[in-house]
């Protein structure tokens, strides 16, 4: 399903689930990591699975958005720069 942002699927019962694009997980995890936070919180808070969480967590690592410290996750100011513009364009 590449090439959509944010497709929706129907699942038994009808119900319509929306999956959230790489964008949004990679802006919720620098959200929840914004003062600084472990892995299994933001496993948690963003609703991810250990290793999808871990994936994303060296992708922003990679790019600078975020570093790892003392046991904790914390968003850069290149992180937070990336969490507005990513909002501004959010439509």
């Amino acid at each position: 399903m590449r090439g959509f942002a944010n497709p929706i699927f129907l699942c038994k019962g009808g119900i319509k689930i929306k999956r959230r694009s790489r964008t949004d997980i990679a802006v919720d995890i620098l959200r929840v990591a914004n003062n600084g936070a472990k892995k299994t919180h933001i496993v948690y808070e963003v609703n991810l699975n250990f290793n999808i969480a871990q994936k994303y967590l060296e992708m922003l690592k990679e790019k600078d958005l975020i570093i790892h410290e003392n046991g904790l996750f914390i968003t850069t100011e290149k992180g937070k720069a990336f969490q507005e513009m990513a909002k501004e364009l959010k439509l």
